[in-house]
């Protein structure tokens, strides 16, 4: 199976190559910025050239706040590029894979975790214009052999280029510098190793359900942004102190789910299974970056 993976130097991208490339039943083509721009139909003729089985879109605007002030730049990338990965795909027979997000949703549901069956209703321009109005709904519409992905907060070694870094970075950094740190304790989501996102992937793809479906592929479970750097420090064994806040105290842009959280559902069902996150993030993440 050839599988083309665009945004190959992201955070996911890096992970979906490495562990794509591992094994037999599958040829990697890595595609970067360099080699095409989703926002540019005719940069996409690569695809043409390269011939995929399935095509992983994982190109993305991923500056949530910034995207309120140029709404324009995230629906560029995260729409009209996925509009356009949906036609090629469309074009040459491929499997259209589109990475999408939990932000699809309000936060409103409550305690629950959010399952593929629940309608969408984005809260922010990122989620709601450009991921789901824009990316999902172009990519259901314009490529009749597609999966749509959604994953969430996502951690992984090579860093979020767009956002320099990722969440356990940061608050490494912090901590080590001696910054106060200041954290949201009303924010609930699922954080995600991208190492097990790819993994589940690839064996989503052998298996290869019947096309046009949605399906959620975080770690299993949820915490608050601030539980999440306590287990952090916790499982480092580092005395940090940590501050909870409410969100509205950091007067950002862009309105925030308040609970977010997603279940893996339709992936169960496929008899595939995700670590909890904490088992991700101290056999994992922590593992990987040498921390332990």
């Amino acid at each position: 199976m050839r599988i083309a993976i665009v945004g190959a130097n992201g955070q996911l991208g890096t992970d979906l190559v490495e562990i794509s490339s591992e094994d037999p039943e599958f040829e990697v083509v890595p595609l970067t910025h360099k080699d095409l721009d989703v926002a540019v139909l005719d940069s996409l003729k690569i695809l043409k050239e390269v011939k995929p089985d399935v095509i992983i879109n994982t190109a993305a605007y991923v500056r949530v706040d910034d995207a309120e002030l140029h709404p324009e730049k995230a629906f560029a990338v995260n729409a009209i590029g996925a509009l356009n990965v949906a036609r090629i795909a469309n074009d040459i027979g491929a499997i259209n894979v589109y990475i999408s997000t939990d932000y699809v949703f309000d936060g409103e549901k409550g305690g629950e975790p959010y399952t593929e069956e629940d309608t969408p209703n984005p809260i922010n321009v990122y989620g709601g214009a450009s991921k789901y109005a824009g990316g999902e709904i172009f990519t259901r519409n314009y490529s009749s052999k597609h999966y749509i992905i959604r994953v969430a907060s996502l951690y992984g070694k090579a860093g979020a280029s767009g956002k320099g870094g990722n969440f356990v970075e940061w608050v490494i950094e912090r901590a080590k510098s001696g910054e106060e740190l200041r954290i949201v304790d009303d924010q609930f989501m699922s954080p995600t190793y991208t190492k097990d996102v790819a993994r589940t992937l690839k064996e989503f793809l052998k298996l290869k359900p019947e096309f046009g479906g949605v399906y959620h592929m975080v770690n299993e479970g949820f915490c608050s942004w601030y539980e999440f750097a306590r287990a952090v420090f916790k499982i480092l064994g580092w005395d940090v102190q940590i501050k909870p806040i409410k969100s509205n105290e950091l007067n950002r842009l862009a309105k925030r789910p308040r609970f977010s959280a997603l279940k893996n559902e339709k992936l169960e069902e496929l008899g595939l299974n995700m670590k909890p996150w904490k088992e991700a993030l101290k056999g994992g993440y922590l593992q990987e970056k040498g921390y332990l």
